[in-house]
């Protein structure tokens, strides 16, 4: 599968426990995978404008198994500005967004 998936979390004052799940199903499939460096899930806090921001959870094509066991959606590739590394291998950030912009 080559596509990016996203999920929604909501309100980023209420998404510890779906943060902390998403850690763990990804940590399992990850080291079931050999660790690769291009398998990882990122974060970004949007507010569009709202007084509150939602965190917004992108996973890479690799993970798209624990994507899809958290119902995240299909998506087009993240612009890297603003998102952060939730959890992957150090060598992610590079493997995944060599463009290093939008």
């Amino acid at each position: 599968m080559s596509s990016w998936f996203y999920k929604n979390l909501g309100d980023a004052m209420l998404v510890g426990d779906q943060s902390e799940q998403i850690e763990q199903g990804f940590m399992a499939a990850y080291l079931g995978a050999g660790s690769p460096k291009d398998m990882a899930v990122f974060i970004r806090h949007e507010s569009e404008g709202r007084l509150h921001c939602e965190v917004q959870i992108y996973f890479s094509p690799r993970a798209s198994r624990v994507a899809l066991e958290f119902d995240a959606q299909p998506c087009e590739k993240p612009c890297p500005d603003g998102l952060s590394k939730l959890v992957g291998s150090p060598e992610s950030w590079e493997a995944l967004f060599p463009e290093k912009a939008c």
